[in-house]
């Protein structure tokens, strides 16, 4: 999992609640396990006509949000069912960080394993930060997850809380896989422990 230290990059104004995975990334999308191939179909229902022309109103159909890192809302952001496929889509996008006042606990937990950043500020805060998204090409927002703030483009520093240990894994670029592989050594420790003591269950397992 790539590291997230900080990013300064374009914002994107999505001024709407409830915003649920189904509207992220639509159910008939998700036969694949693959992480990659899904930003196309990132809010496919809303960026796209029946015959798959481009709705030019849809935030990132526009310039400079095709290039969108960060995406501004409003509450409930990733409500509904549980598919981690809305994080894949998010981030195979180019969406690394999305702010909005709270977001359905699921989809929070998905996007910490998975490398994006959900940030809580209170709805007037978001607000701001949606005004900030409109200016177009001059809407780089920067998020310093080190320092834990964002910074709007007048220089405004906004403090945000972390779970420390989240906070740990995602400046180190580490998944629930990267996690196991930090013990690695001990692992392999008990393990040979395990074969020198009881050699006929690993000698039967092959």
């Amino acid at each position: 999992m790539k590291a997230f230290t900080t990013l300064t990059g374009i914002a994107a104004p999505m001024p709407m609640a409830n915003v649920d995975t189904d509207k992220i990334i639509p159910g008939r999308f998700l036969k694949t396990i693959q992480r990659t191939g899904l930003g196309k179909h990132l809010f496919a229902n809303m960026r796209y006509e029946d015959d798959g022309a481009e709705k030019p109103d849809f935030v990132l159909n526009q310039e400079p949000y095709r290039k969108a890192e960060i995406l501004v809302a409003y509450e409930n952001f990733g409500c509904g069912s549980s598919r981690e496929h809305a994080p894949w889509a998010l981030l195979d996008f180019g969406i690394r960080c999305v702010i909005a006042p709270d977001f359905a606990d699921i989809f929070h937990n998905n996007s910490f394993k998975n490398g994006v950043l959900p940030v809580k500020l209170p709805r007037e805060i978001c607000e701001q930060l949606m005004e900030d998204a409109r200016l177009g090409p001059n809407s780089r927002i920067t998020v310093d997850l080190e320092r834990q703030v964002v910074v709007r483009p007048n220089g405004e520093e906004i403090p945000f809380t972390i779970d420390p240990f989240r906070r740990h894994l995602l400046l180190n670029g580490l998944d629930d896989i990267g996690q196991t592989m930090q013990h690695a050594p001990s692992i392999d420790g008990f393990e040979a422990k395990q074969r020198a003591a009881q050699p006929w269950l690993y000698d039967a397992a092959l």
